[in-house]
């Protein structure tokens, strides 16, 4: 497959803003110590799960729509995989508009996903990831990024809207 040289058309979706990022490190008490204690975010839950290795604080900065979610991730097993500690910078995750027909249409471009398809994520938002690899068979990927990408509640989309009406 030859990968595109300039942007897609006839998109079906849109990506609305960077919905969280997720740092990892072998403990999250030192990451707590910057993100809370020091930059003041404030701890808003906590997600644990052994299939995805992760013992997680989700922190938030900002509010309402616009609000951003840090993750502070730390294996629950420090040698095995997914090891969440391994690039510090573990994810980026976007607000989508519309995720199942971002999927579709993304994978007819070639974009590969990781495993795991569209599941409720740690925040109670569906999501999925783009795999960091690419492949022979979807040859454009993040390349060395791994990619989550979140369905925006109503509110966040009719927000995002809002703010781009006022832009044009």
């Amino acid at each position: 497959m030859q990968l595109p040289t300039k942007p897609a058309q006839g998109r079906p979706f849109q990506v609305l803003g960077i919905q969280q990022i997720a740092i990892g490190a072998p403990s999250k008490e030192r990451l707590r110590t910057l993100w809370v204690d020091m930059l003041g975010l404030t701890v808003t839950g906590n997600f644990v799960s052994v299939r995805e290795n992760v013992d997680e604080d989700i922190c938030a900065m900002g509010s309402g729509p616009f609000k951003v979610e840090v993750d502070l991730m730390q294996p629950l097993d420090i040698d095995k995989k997914p090891a969440v500690h391994s690039t510090p910078l573990n994810h980026v995750g976007l607000w989508i508009d519309d995720l199942p027909k971002a999927v579709e249409w993304l994978t007819a471009q070639g974009v590969r996903f990781a495993p795991g398809g569209i599941r409720k994520g740690a925040a109670g938002f569906d999501i999925c990831f783009l795999h960091p690899k690419a492949s022979e068979e979807f040859p454009i990927a993040g390349e060395g990024v791994l990619i989550e990408l979140v369905q925006a509640p109503v509110e966040v989309v009719a927000a995002f809207s809002r703010m781009a009406s006022l832009g044009a």
